[in-house]
């Protein structure tokens, strides 16, 4: 009897240890991120993290590149991306979950340069890409990352692009752009201002592109249909767009969109 009993005992911790085995599984989210978000996302997934006990796995990448890995089964369960029309197009093409679009905010561009650069970046502004001693400028790739193509957008409004146009070198997404001019690879980077004001561009130069002079960068996160816990997906996007969530982006330079402080359907 007292056997019987063990063993019924032994298969109750059984089902209890995988039980919470799998909940445990269940508290962990794999998230997309475009690499502008690289500080700002980092700090909202300790934060949430730390609140709720929900492991939050961050890729890091070009917008576009993440795009195309969606379509074809990469398994994530939400895509912040920096232009909202990734998602969009996600969720007419029946990748996302339906009404969980959410656009998150505005990214802006500046130009950063070096802290011992000679340049004078804050008089000259756009000359400053001009000058001989900037021999290489860094972009993201336009052909794949929304931070590319709105540098390339502004200085074509600038007038400058076809004398600039031999300087740039292209980084795969907009962080590895700024590794390139923060390495001294390059002299001078149009980058996402939330890697400009980060802690590791502390000490460097910048001169805030004027939003007109670029497309709109409306950014968007979004659950998508392979989730494999839409409950937790929901509860990560809630915190981003809470008061909290909105405080900790707009402390990396990113601008309120229209739809921030919404709730989501």
């Amino acid at each position: 009897m007292n056997v019987v009993r063990s063993i019924c005992h032994i298969g109750v911790l059984l089902i209890f240890v995988v039980l919470n085995a799998r909940a445990a599984e269940q508290r962990k989210l794999h998230v997309a991120a475009a690499a502008d978000l690289k500080f700002a996302l980092d700090e909202l997934a300790g934060r949430y993290e730390k609140d709720s006990g929900t492991k939050i796995n961050v890729t890091y990448g070009s917008s576009g590149n993440f795009f195309s890995q969606i379509q074809n089964g990469a398994p994530f369960d939400l895509f912040l991306s920096a232009d909202s029309e990734y998602p969009r197009k996600l969720e007419a093409a029946g990748f996302a979950e339906p009404g969980t679009l959410y656009e998150y905010a505005v990214g802006r561009i500046v130009i950063w340069m070096p802290g011992n650069s000679s340049i004078d970046l804050t008089a000259v502004g756009w000359k400053s890409l001009l000058d001989a001693r900037v021999e290489k400028i860094a972009i993201a790739n336009p052909e794949h990352a929304p931070y590319g193509r709105a540098a390339v957008a502004a200085l074509r409004r600038a007038g400058i692009y076809e004398q600039v146009r031999a300087k740039l070198v292209y980084g795969e997404n907009i962080s590895q752009a700024a590794q390139f001019v923060h390495s001294g690879n390059a002299h001078a980077g149009i980058l996402a201002l939330s890697l400009a004001v980060s802690p590791a561009m502390k000490g460097g130069k910048r001169w805030d592109i004027p939003a007109d002079m670029y497309p709109r960068m409306e950014q968007a996160a979004v659950i998508l249909k392979s989730a494999r816990d839409k409950e937790a997906a929901r509860g990560f996007l809630a915190f981003l767009k809470s008061q909290a969530g909105r405080q900790i982006i707009g402390k990396y330079g990113f601008a309120a969109s229209s739809q921030a402080g919404t709730t989501m359907k």
